[in-house]
């Protein structure tokens, strides 16, 4: 017999093999039918809830819809309504310009030409770009332009005050056929509307890029007489006298420009 018991074969137990416990599955049917009822009445819920869902984004994209329609509508009625009163104030200007023949805003001499007085120096800002916007909407159209520079020659602008009437003239002025048109916001206007192209109807149309040689579209000359000193010598008395043929910048006109 062995010393330790519990090494004895003899007092092992041989206990039956465990089996799993089944336990019977019972089918509830009681339940089923109610569950079906349920699943039923929540997925009508959804899709009602769903196509109300749809019918207020219709509705509010309906909403916006009308709203952009409407606001394109007025968009194009006020940009109707803009262009017309453009034409209007075109063809109001127009008139005024062919009933002011009569008026004393006339230029001698220059019935076959556009004129512009206006200043190339940039003393003023604002007088500097409305000359420069003024001829070259001018030179847009391909024409001679007859360009008086009033800071290049004070005769100029002599001219200009007595044909206007007045001491203190705004640049630029524009002339056409002899008839005053205006300033700068009147040859804009005239630009925008497109009536400015018919009153430059008629006009022959100068080459592209063409440049004078005598002054480089300058409109003057260095004083051949005096070199643009102003001063020529008189051999009968030894004296410097004032050049008679220049003007105080002792600059004169091209020929070939100012004929």
């Amino acid at each position: 017999m062995s010393r330790f018991p519990y090494f004895n074969r003899s007092n092992t137990v041989h206990t039956a093999s465990s089996k799993p416990l089944e336990i019977p599955y019972v089918l509830d049917r009681s339940g089923s039918l109610s569950d079906v009822s349920d699943e039923k009445a929540k997925s009508k819920s959804m899709s009602n809830s769903s196509s109300m869902r749809g019918r207020m984004v219709k509705k509010i994209c309906g909403l916006f819809e009308t709203q952009s329609k409407s606001s394109s509508i007025s968009r194009l009625a006020t940009e109707e309504s803009v262009q017309s009163s453009k034409l209007k104030q075109g063809n109001s200007k127009l008139t005024k310009l062919d009933s002011d023949l009569g008026t004393p805003f006339r230029l001698p001499d220059a019935e076959d030409r556009v004129v512009v007085y206006f200043t190339s120096l940039r003393g003023v800002r604002r007088t500097f770009e409305d000359c420069s916007a003024v001829r070259m909407i001018l030179k847009g159209f391909r024409i001679w332009i007859d360009e008086r520079d009033v800071s290049m020659d004070a005769g100029y602008r002599k001219e200009l005050q007595c044909v206007l009437g007045e001491k203190n003239v705004t640049l630029p002025q524009v002339f056409v056929r002899g008839k005053y048109i205006g300033g700068a916001d009147v040859i804009r206007n005239l630009f925008e509307v497109g009536e400015l192209g018919k009153i430059l109807e008629g006009f022959p149309n100068t080459k592209p890029g063409f440049v004078c040689e005598s002054c480089a579209d300058l409109r003057f000359a260095p004083c051949w007489h005096c070199s643009g000193s102003r001063k020529v010598f008189d051999e009968d008395e030894g004296l410097l006298k004032r050049c008679m043929e220049c003007n105080e910048n002792g600059l004169v006109k091209c020929p070939n420009c100012c004929s």
